[in-house]
C-alpha cells in the first residue's frame, strides 16, 4: 500500500492495534483500539491507556510505532503449477510512526471516549451519557489518553504478487469460497490488486 488514503482506510478497518515503544533498549507493546482521524495532510490515531500500564508514561519519552495488520492467510503450495514450491503467508498491514501527545484536560478525554463510543458501539452512547458523573470521572481517572499525529506511514501488503496470474486466480478462487473470514477479506485484496 503506497497510496496514503489506502493506508487510512486500512487503519480505520482494522482499527484494534499493537502500539510498541522503546524504554532504555527494552520494547514493550500493548493492544488498543484506536480512533484514526485526518486533519487537512495529517493523520491522527486517538487511543488510552488503563493508567496501571508502565507503557503509559513511556510512550511520550520516545517515537512510537502502532501496528495495524488483518487479514492473513496461509498460503498452500497445492495452489501452485509446480511441485518444488513451499509455502507462504499472504498478509497486509500499516506502521504508523509518531510522538505521543498527552490529552489531560477532561473535557478533552470526555471527547475521546465520546468518539470511541461512537465508532465501536454508537448505541452504548444513550447508556454513557446516564452513567452518574462521578462514576465517569472515576473512569476517566483511570485512563492516560493520547493522540499521536503520525510523521512516517508504511504500507505492506504480500498478497502473491510474485506468482502467475492462474496461481492467483487459484488461491482468489480457493479463498472466495473459503469459511474462514481472512481467506475471504485475502480473497478480496488479491482480487483488487489483480484489477490495476
Amino acid at each position: 500500500m503506497i497510496d496514503k488514503q489506502e493506508a487510512v482506510d486500512f487503519m480505520q478497518k482494522y482499527s484494534f492495534a499493537t502500539i510498541v515503544t522503546v524504554e532504555n533498549g527494552i520494547p514493550s507493546a500493548t493492544h488498543l483500539p484506536f480512533i484514526v482521524e485526518q486533519h487537512g495532510d495529517q493523520v491522527v490515531l486517538i487511543s488510552h491507556f488503563a493508567k496501571a500500564n508502565h507503557q503509559s508514561a513511556d510512550v511520550f519519552d520516545c517515537t512510537a510505532l502502532v501496528i495495524f495488520t488483518e487479514p492473513h492467510a496461509y498460503i498452500s503450495p497445492t495452489h501452485y503449477e509446480k511441485e518444488l514450491n513451499v509455502p507462504t503467508w499472504n498478509y497486509l498491514a500499516v506502521h504508523a510512526y509518531g510522538k505521543a501527545t498527552l490529552i489531560n484536560d477532561k473535557a478533552q478525554v470526555a471527547q475521546v471516549l465520546e468518539k470511541m463510543i461512537g465508532f465501536y458501539e454508537a448505541d452504548y452512547m444513550q447508556q454513557w451519557n446516564n452513567l452518574p458523573d462521578d462514576y465517569k470521572l472515576k473512569m476517566m481517572n483511570g485512563i492516560v489518553a493520547f493522540k499521536i499525529v503520525v510523521d512516517d506511514l508504511q504500507g505492506k501488503s504480500k498478497l502473491s504478487q510474485n506468482r502467475t496470474e492462474k496461481e492467483r486466480e487459484n488461491i482468489i478462487s480457493s479463498f472466495t469460497k473459503s469459511t474462514d473470514k481472512n481467506e475471504q477479506e485475502i480473497a478480496d485484496y488479491m482480487a483488487k490488486l489483480n484489477k490495476r
